[in-house]
């Protein structure tokens, strides 16, 4: 192994982590699929700045932590690195889109737009699953991560659910478009309702984040607003169920 440390730690509940810097750089080499990067505040020296510049062209998402949090993660000697590695394998965007559409089914995909809370992502996966969905699609970095967590609330539905993993959910869209797929944002912002969009032609979902909702760059670029009309007197509704409340109009529109 060269001398380097290289260490691979299994965790409870499908996870595994890899510690030491040239550990990490040698996964993310190997084509391993890296969710998240511990980094401790401070670090610096040249190997750290090679890591630093793989993580940033391959776009994976790093958090800088005290060493406190790193310890509590491993007892290793971790060199101020620890990374999680996704339990799952990531799809590529085109090529399941390809696949849907000549399978002969009517497409049906969802959009998360930096959806953080880990137990909604794990939530709505599973609806997601129990729905039909296609697909899933996430962008790389400012969203909730897959690990244990939502494996555990997806009920295991995370491994019959093909997510892609994207840049930039602009262009996921972009490229849905010109596939044929209508676009339509989840969002409070618009006087329609879900019940006004015809969801029998081939659909993505946009879920947005639960503080934010959908980004106004996003909400610009879709086909279709949409909401869900809220009789209450609370604002809105947790994203997982708004998101389930989307998914089966899709289905009983299609089943009409």
């Amino acid at each position: 192994m060269g001398g380097f440390l290289f260490y691979l730690c299994p965790m409870q509940d499908n996870n595994t982590q890899i510690f030491g810097i040239r550990a990490i750089i040698e996964a993310i080499n190997s084509g391993s699929t890296i969710d998240k990067v511990f980094i401790q505040k401070g670090l610096r020296g040249d190997l750290f700045n090679e890591l630093d510049q793989l993580l940033r062209t391959n776009a994976i998402s790093t958090s800088f932590v005290p060493p406190e949090k790193l310890n509590r993660l491993t007892k290793k000697n971790h060199q101020g690195v620890v990374a999680l590695v996704s339990p799952i394998e990531f799809h590529d965007l085109d090529t399941l889109v390809i696949s849907v559409i000549e399978s002969g089914r009517i497409p049906k995909f969802l959009i998360l737009d930096q959806l953080s809370d880990v137990r909604n992502f794990g939530a709505i996966i599973r609806t997601a699953e129990c729905t039909g969905v296609d697909g899933i699609i996430i962008q790389k970095k400012g969203g909730a991560p897959v690990n244990a967590d939502s494996v555990k609330t997806s009920a295991g539905a995370i491994f019959k659910m093909p997510i892609c993993k994207v840049d930039h959910i602009k262009d996921a869209i972009y490229h849905l478009q010109s596939s044929g797929i209508q676009i339509i944002a989840a969002t409070e912002k618009t006087e329609n309702t879900l019940y006004d969009v015809d969801f029998t032609v081939p659909v993505a979902i946009v879920m947005g984040s639960e503080g934010k909702g959908v980004s106004s760059s996003i909400l610009k670029i879709v086909d279709h607003h949409a909401k869900l009309p809220i009789l209450g007197e609370i604002a809105s509704l947790n994203v997982s169920v708004a998101c389930g409340a989307f998914l089966y109009e899709i289905i009983r529109q299609r089943l009409a």
